[in-house]
């Protein structure tokens, strides 16, 4: 049995140690918000936050992310996830969906630590969250509103 705090929330995981956090998220937990992409941490779909940090959860082992705190997009609040998924709404970013939900992830992660970002940022930060449908400028777009939206309040 592996404890986690996932969401601010104590939970057990029946699962062998090296089970990539992924699979513990949605089939063992049933935290389905967190998607399934390439499984080799090349889409960044199932980006979730490790202490703050983007992170691909195909490729974590829950072995070692025992005393951290696990934020999926079930859990992401606060101001800065309140401004991102107005901003996204705001810009009509999801056209799919699919990928939403890493990408608001390594979003968070990037105003957290990078209050205004520029383009160069915006663009580094989210390499890793593949598209498909190809919304890159209107995310860039989003991110840009929710900084402002941060900085006026």
């Amino acid at each position: 049995m592996i404890e986690l705090n996932i969401n601010g929330t104590a939970r057990s995981v029946d699962a062998d140690p090296s089970t990539p956090l992924l699979w513990a998220l949605r089939d063992t937990l049933k935290m389905t918000g967190t998607k399934f992409g390439c499984g080799i941490a090349q889409c960044g779909a199932c980006t979730v936050l490790v202490d703050g940090m983007a992170v691909r959860s195909c490729q974590q082992p829950i072995e070692g992310l025992v005393g951290s705190e696990i934020t999926t997009i079930e859990g992401a609040s606060g101001p800065v996830a309140e401004a991102l998924h107005a901003a996204w709404i705001e810009h009509q970013v999801p056209q799919c969906g699919y990928c939403q939900s890493g990408q608001l992830m390594s979003a968070t992660a990037l105003l957290t630590d990078t209050p205004t970002p520029t383009d160069a940022d915006i663009d580094a930060a989210m390499s890793g969250n593949i598209c498909r449908c190809a919304t890159y400028m209107r995310i860039r777009a989003a991110i840009h509103a929710a900084s402002e939206k941060l900085g006026a309040a």
